[in-house]
């Protein structure tokens, strides 16, 4: 069988990439090694209840109809409909260091207001930011990076103002240590401040599966347990990808998901053509089930950004997990015309993903619950003791990452060096998804459409 395009993953990206290929007839292959769809953002079952992977919220909300921005966008590219994401906006949201909270909603002017009353003195610089992240094209597939710390310190002069500002943009999409690219930080800046928070009422599940239906109605082919094991080559193009059965499928192009690291291994695992040093950012989260919907104990917030010290760390720990920041999600903090079926509060911090990787499986399990309940302490901080309220549990690591995404190290954000144009060292294989640089939900699904639009639809 020849195709079009093979695309590698059948995540956000993936799925996105392929919905667009096949509204204009392409014939399209989306190949995906396990067995459900989603890659970062999927789901699951356990113990007769439904869970989301990764999704606190979508980015880049709008209120249906909106005719300007990034969600507009893609679901004009998408041929779907503001119903087809079924979002509801966040209510609050804060960012909490000692001494400082400043809280935001999807009205941006609100924010400001927060910035104007905590810190008088930065107002006018934040505003003159402001006005230099408007100016900036970080859609500009052709941009040079350069560090946002560097230009947002030309701004804002207080650093505690400063960390603030990053912390929930890094937590959200930051494959780099202490900083961001500029133009990473002006798209998650948008995303987050200016656009806000959304979340479909049955969480990630029904996005993903309109997206197949959809995809799959256009005439696309998705496959399931078809993992990839090399991409062939010859004469400098991409010929045809092997699977781990042993089939093989050729194709004219092939779009992988699978981020910049993995796919140059699956060119050539022994030399790869680029070297693409995977990042080393990962998480380990704690879901908890509650008998009570957490603003019932009082905890009224969306989502909280924390840190406990005055400077906010943001790099690989050299402990399991890192206590000293997180972020603290509660799905039932949604503008929601009825209730979900039961609380949730999910923490996540940052963990030392080669701690994960090399635990002996006999230590596994009891790592994880020790370090599950020291997450949730370190939370109690910022939200009411919820304990006594848990009727079940789940624990996600980087280990659990690298087994049903395949991203080395675990790492949530890609590496820290991006293919912006998608384009890699064969002349018809791109990159999309994390490692092409768009970030968020909506933004991987942009990377998607975007490299599709960009080689794959001339």
């Amino acid at each position: 069988m020849r195709y079009d395009t093979v695309i590698i993953g059948a995540g956000m990206s993936g799925l996105s990439a392929g919905v667009r290929l096949a509204y204009y007839e392409k014939k399209v292959c989306i190949l995906e090694r396990h067995t459900t769809i989603g890659g970062l953002n999927s789901f699951y079952r356990l113990r007769r209840r439904n869970y989301d992977v990764g999704l606190h919220a979508i980015t880049n909300y709008a209120e249906p109809g909106t005719k300007q921005g990034p969600l507009s966008k893609l679901l004009r590219q998408l041929r779907m409909t503001w119903e087809d994401f079924d979002l509801r906006p966040q209510l609050r949201s804060a960012i909490a260091f000692p001494n400082c909270t400043l809280y935001f909603t999807n009205n941006f002017n609100y924010f400001v207001e927060q910035i104007a009353a905590a810190f008088p003195s930065q107002i006018d610089g934040f505003r003159r930011l402001v006005n230099r992240i408007a100016e900036h094209d970080a859609l500009n597939l052709d941009r040079q990076e350069i560090s946002a710390r560097q230009v947002v310190s030309e701004y804002v002069r207080d650093p505690l103002l400063v960390d603030m500002i990053f912390c929930p943009l890094m937590f959200y999409g930051s494959a780099t240590p202490r900083d961001m690219d500029f133009n990473q930080f002006v798209i998650m800046f948008k995303s987050i401040f200016h656009e806000g928070f959304g979340r479909p009422f049955d969480g990630i599940r029904l996005i993903l599966k309109k997206l197949v239906k959809h995809f799959r109605n256009l005439g696309g082919q998705l496959r399931l347990r078809a993992g990839v094991r090399q991409i062939l080559q010859s004469n400098g193009k991409a010929t045809a990808v092997l699977l781990d059965d042993g089939t093989e499928i050729e194709a004219d192009n092939i779009l992988s998901s699978a981020g910049a690291a993995e796919t140059m291994r699956l060119i050539n695992p022994e030399s790869p053509p680029v070297k693409a040093e995977p990042g080393d950012i990962s998480f380990v989260e704690s879901i908890s089930v509650l008998n009570c919907e957490p603003s019932k104990l009082g905890h009224k917030e969306t989502i909280v950004f924390y840190s406990d010290s005055p400077e906010f760390h943001y790099e690989r720990p050299n402990v399991p997990v890192d206590l000293r920041s997180g972020i603290i999600c509660s799905p039932n903090n949604f503008d929601y015309s009825q209730p979900l079926e039961d609380g949730r509060v999910r923490i996540t911090a940052l963990a030392d993903p080669h701690y994960w990787m090399n635990l002996p499986e006999e230590e596994y399990a009891d790592a994880k619950m020790r370090w599950n309940d020291q997450i949730i302490q370190s939370a109690l901080k910022h939200i009411p003791d919820f304990r006594s309220h848990v009727i079940d549990t789940d624990v996600f690591t980087p280990r659990t990452i690298r087994r049903f995404t395949g991203h080395l190290n675990g790492c949530v954000y890609g590496a820290p060096q991006k293919f912006v144009d998608g384009q890699t060292p064969l002349s018809n294989l791109f990159l999309c998804g994390t490692d092409q640089g768009f970030l968020g939900i909506v933004g991987a699904m942009l990377s998607g459409i975007t490299i599709a639009n960009r080689h794959l639809l001339k």
